[in-house]
């Protein structure tokens, strides 16, 4: 009985296909951002949203917390959380740096004049390109620094009442 070399060859490229296909389905492809909790903030620089300084790791001072919030003008649950924002901005331990994500200068400054400005520091990514440093990959979304340049939390949509009373505890537990 001789199997003929082309047999052969089909029955190891459906059997390398199969093993590809089940190793595969072992394989967790989903986007996940929470694995830079626990690590320090590598080097950045964003500019700042009204002119042409730059904001680089080495300006987060290291007696306060700092809160990164990535928001934008034309995003409404950005707006759902701006309250929550408003009432962190009194923590005496905690300064709030939001970059402005893929916006217009000029939406962004309104947005602010007519909510209020909670950010001790505006910054501005305009192409999306310098959060992802921090893995964001939608807005609202807030990352909790701590006093040694740490991630010690992810916030993913819009701060809620739960999230504020989380971040002041993290915040003035030390």
């Amino acid at each position: 009985m001789k199997i003929s070399f082309l047999k052969i060859i089909s029955i190891s490229l459906v059997a390398f296909a199969l093993l590809v296909f089940f190793l595969a389905l072992n394989t967790d492809k989903r986007y996940s951002t929470e694995k830079i909790v626990g690590k320090s903030v590598d080097n950045f620089e964003i500019i700042f949203l009204n002119n042409d300084e730059v904001f680089k790791k080495q300006d987060l001072s290291n007696d306060k917390f700092h809160l990164l919030n990535i928001w934008a003008s034309w995003c409404l649950p950005c707006k759902k959380e701006h309250s929550i924002l408003m009432a962190l901005k009194k923590e005496n331990n905690l300064k709030i740096i939001g970059i402005n994500f893929k916006d217009k200068k000029l939406n962004a400054n309104n947005f602010l004049r007519e909510l209020g400005n909670p950010y001790d520091f505006s910054l501005s990514d305009k192409d999306g390109t310098k959060t992802i440093l921090f893995g964001v990959y939608g807005i609202p979304e807030s990352i909790l620094i701590d006093k040694k340049h740490k991630i010690i939390s992810k916030f993913i949509g819009p701060l809620d009442v739960n999230d504020y009373e989380d971040i002041l505890q993290l915040v003035n537990e030390k």
